[in-house]
């Protein structure tokens, strides 16, 4: 007998997991419900667990990224490197060009639209080491330094890991395209049990949780810059508003499809950020800003080794838990998103260019990016001081930060509005990915599925943004922060898994070690769904085999073809 769950999923329609659908839709309805019901004591109950992770894991974190990336550079130096992720001879499905536009914008467009200027001049008012002088120029080469760590090699390795184990199981072993493949190797078949199902529900509330609080930031940003032009004011009602406009964009987006939304969109809109960062080189000091970015990169590289192990031990300030845990916990939960996404634009590339051009272009990009806008920011201080400090230190303005800085160059305001259209942008294709991206893991397979599945989970992502901003006790970044603090941990024991799954895998394929199964895979989709694509089969079977023939005479010919006879 069908479940109730089963006949509820037949009755709307839909063609996907109905056990992940079902119970990731259920987690998401259930967080909201009760943090509307109960909001008190949600706040605290996500106060006191990202108390505890911070004050005894937040090492973890840290050491658990680094230890992320040196495997990807093992994996892109040693001889695995020249594996195809895809059949061998298969070239790149997407140019170059494109490849790098969607990579951008699923990846930080937003976050380098909010903290482009806000993270450097927030270090350079607090010293995240607070063993130099506030506002000096060994405090702004501390704050370039850790900006470019939380921004540069270790975010995109965070991406990077999941990207790559979803590349090679989907298109080198054709599993579906689901985290709980990459599992596979330690639980062979059982992926498509129970416990293959808590591994893709994690994930899909993970991610869930993670694109909103991008969403909310973009958010946030977004109400900074209307309030800065149009004097509109900065509350939670206009936020949920907000979102609700953009949401509306992006549902669009997914009803469009991935070649003709999110490319497009992705293309228009890395060709705008270059535009708005050409625009503050060659109207501010062009010389000054080209100098210090080439030096940042320096910087970057000369601190890189002792940040990337940094644990803020003797100060025990508690700085680092605010910004390298909270980044590495949000980044990590909706790696997954960002992983099937990226895997899904780099079939074809082997795993030397995979890693290279990953890691290495949107990194080149966010130097620029940041090199640019924090030392014009460095720019505006020190001739005036407290004019971006003030607002955004002092005052706590975060998500103004860009709009302020965009008053000292000309034309403020069409600028202003310009970078209002490119957070709305980037925040649309948020959406649009993660929408895409949610509902295959749901479905199992990559074929064309409802659009209302996807419509729906866009619908989920503005709910739990929506949720977080105006619904519970805390607010703003406080309320994002405290609740992907938590989400983020079980992602990072995964990423610890994953690497032994893919070296395994790739021994086992290479006959190094004796696999579970056949290294001849053939293409895999989860168990209801083959049931549901062979009951659709016998169905047309019949109809072809019986229906012309009793439009004519009324009942089945004597010779009529057996069905054996027409399988295939």
């Amino acid at each position: 007998m069908r479940s109730a769950a089963h006949r509820l999923h037949d009755s709307l329609g839909l063609r996907t997991g109905t056990t992940i659908f079902m119970a990731s839709a259920g987690v998401i309805a259930l967080f909201v419900i009760t943090t509307i019901l109960f909001t008190t004591q949600v706040d605290a109950f996500f106060a006191g667990v990202t108390g505890w992770l911070l004050e005894n894991l937040g090492w973890f974190y840290v050491l658990g990224v680094t230890v992320f990336l040196v495997f990807l550079v093992y994996m892109a130096a040693s001889r695995f490197g020249r594996v195809r992720l895809g059949p061998d001879d298969e070239g790149p499905e997407h140019s170059g060009l494109s490849w790098f536009g969607m990579l951008f914008a699923a990846g930080i467009g937003t976050i380098l639209m909010f903290w482009g200027v806000a993270e450097p001049i927030n270090h350079l008012a607090n010293p995240p080491m607070q063993d130099v002088e506030a506002g000096s120029a060994a405090a702004f080469e501390q704050a370039m330094a850790f900006t470019l760590y939380h921004f540069g090699l270790h975010t995109w390795t965070i991406f990077t890991l999941p990207a790559l184990c979803f590349a090679y199981f989907m298109y080198k072993r054709n599993l579906p395209p689901r985290v709980s493949s990459i599992f596979h190797p330690l639980l062979g078949d059982r992926i498509h049990g129970p416990l293959g199902a808590v591994i893709d529900v994690t994930a899909i509330v993970g991610t869930m949780f993670g694109v909103a609080v991008s969403v909310g930031l973009g958010t946030l940003q977004i109400n900074s810059g209307l309030a800065s032009l149009f004097g509109i004011e900065e509350s939670r009602l206009v936020q949920i508003l907000i979102i609700a406009a953009v949401t509306a964009i992006a549902v669009t987006s997914v009803a469009v499809g991935l070649d003709r939304g999110i490319k497009r969109l992705s293309n228009f809109n890395i060709i705008v950020a270059v535009g708005l960062l050409c625009f503050v080189v060659v109207t501010g000091p062009t010389l000054f800003l080209l100098q210090g970015t080439i030096e940042s990169v320096g910087t970057y590289l000369a601190w890189l080794p002792e940040l990337a192990f940094w644990n803020d031990t003797i100060n025990g300030s508690g700085w680092q838990n605010s910004w390298t845990v909270f980044y590495w916990a949000w980044t990590i939960s909706w790696s997954p998103f960002v992983g099937i996404f990226i895997a899904r634009i780099s079939r074809g590339r082997s795993i030397r260019q995979f890693v290279i051009g990953v890691l290495a272009v949107p990194v080149t990009f966010s130097v620029i990016w940041f090199g640019v806008f924090g030392w014009g920011s460095y720019d505006i201080e020190r001739q005036d001081p407290g004019a971006l400090t003030g607002p955004v230190v002092e005052d706590g303005d975060i998500p103004g930060a860009l709009f302020v800085f965009l008053e000292n160059y000309p034309l403020a305001t069409v600028m202003s509005v310009i970078a209002i259209m490119l957070v709305v942008v980037f925040f649309t294709t948020s959406v649009d990915s993660a929408a895409l991206v949610m509902d295959t893991i749901a479905n199992g397979h990559e074929d064309p599925a409802p659009t209302r599945q996807r419509v729906f989970w866009a619908l989920c992502v503005a709910l739990v943004a929506g949720t977080l901003l105006g619904a519970t006790g805390a607010g703003g970044l406080e309320a994002l922060q405290q609740v992907i603090i938590v989400v983020g941990l079980p992602f990072f024991v995964m990423g610890y898994v994953m690497i032994y799954s893919l070296l395994r895998a790739l021994k086992e394929d290479a006959g190094e070690r004796q696999p579970l199964r056949t290294k001849r895979w053939r293409k895999v989709l989860p168990p209801e769904e083959a049931a549901r694509r062979e009951e659709e089969n016998r169905q047309t079977e019949r109809a072809l085999r019986s229906g012309p023939l009793l439009r004519k005479t009324g009942s089945a010919p004597r010779d009529a073809p057996t069905g054996s006879e027409n399988e295939g």
